[in-house]
């Protein structure tokens, strides 16, 4: 009996470039994971400034210090883009549970929906506060 012919293809990790094109849809699925970790580290920042006010006034001088500087400010528009992103893909999926815009070319326009929606509703968030 002969040995079964190997083929030589890519495995999965090495099929983005040349084998495989990025779509927004996977994108924007891969995008509401990783600001879902996003939104556990600014979970930590909160607790962490309530432990620190709950403990010592040089903890919390310190912490608060973080927050309210310019670095403070960046990382907390960060994280409402990402709460608001994550948001937007968690209805995203509500919507498609449902039945309704399942379709290609409506999943993609909710794809790039997600990333301007996400965007606008962090510039009102931090206009409105």
């Amino acid at each position: 009996m002969s040995a079964p012919k190997r083929v030589d293809r890519p495995l999965s990790p090495f099929m983005i470039g040349p084998y495989y094109r990025p779509q927004i849809t996977s994108i924007s699925s891969i995008m509401v994971r990783i600001t879902g970790i996003a939104t556990l580290g600014t979970v930590f920042l909160l607790v962490a400034w309530l432990l620190a006010a709950a403990t010592s006034p040089a903890a919390f001088a310190w912490i608060d210090w973080l927050l309210t500087s310019i670095l403070g400010d960046v990382l907390l528009a960060a994280a409402t883009w990402a709460i608001w992103y994550h948001v937007l893909g968690r209805l995203r999926h509500l919507i498609w549970d449902l039945g309704y815009f399942v379709e290609v070319k409506a999943s993609e326009t909710m794809g790039l929906g997600m990333f301007i929606g996400a965007t606008l509703l962090t510039l009102v968030t931090i206009v409105v506060v």
